[in-house]
């Protein structure tokens, strides 16, 4: 059975709600960014990029990639020294949380062969025990790496603000709110995130 791409869950997902058909006629096909090259480059750029503007990430993400040349590996990279991994413009918090990432990877802790062939939720079970790894971080590499179509990030402050100038609601639905107010997004949930984050960007929306 041919997997539905995201184009294909954005139309069926304008059927599934009136309000949220009116950003994706607006907003066109859903542009998500194009994975990683491995499961581990993905994580690795995810901890960059944490809490850092995009152009400052982008930078210390490309020097990170720099200094290994290229060989985003976590055998690569445990042969650095933190020195070397905050010299590339890391945070302390972050060099040990790239260190960690990559010491679970080779343990097991994190099957980077088997990442794919798990369930959402054992996915998460396994990466939020990597130092500096979170849900909303696992929610994402679910996203953007693994393209999984029904993630729905109930703490990421873009959904949450998206779906209510979407629906038109004030204030802003709590997180847990949140989660069952994007039942009526299933399996398209990750599409719906998308979108969200778009009506963040229009200005003539309410909210």
């Amino acid at each position: 059975m041919a997997r539905i791409t995201p184009t294909a869950a954005a139309r069926a997902l304008a059927g599934l709600d009136d309000p949220i058909r009116v950003v994706i006629e607006r907003v066109g096909p859903p542009d998500i960014r194009p994975p990683q090259r491995t499961p581990f480059e993905a994580l690795v750029r995810a901890i960059c990029f944490q809490q850092l503007s995009g152009r400052a990430a982008a930078t210390i993400h490309g020097r990170f990639v720099e200094l290994i040349d290229g060989e985003v590996t976590p055998e690569r990279v445990l042969r650095l020294s933190h020195e070397e991994l905050r010299s590339v413009g890391l945070s302390t918090a972050k060099a040990r949380s790239v260190a960690d990432l990559a010491a679970k990877s080779v343990d097991g802790t994190v099957p980077l062969d088997r990442l794919g062939r798990l369930s959402d939720e054992e996915l998460i079970e396994r990466l939020v025990v990597v130092r500096g790894i979170g849900r909303w971080t696992a929610e994402m590499f679910l996203i953007f790496q693994l393209r999984r179509l029904d993630v729905w990030p109930v703490d990421d402050l873009g959904v949450r603000k998206g779906f209510a100038r979407i629906h038109g609601i004030r204030p802003m639905p709590t997180p847990k709110e949140l989660l069952s107010l994007g039942d009526r997004y299933r399996p398209y949930r990750s599409i719906a995130a998308w979108y969200c984050w778009r009506a963040t960007e229009m200005s003539d929306l309410p909210g």
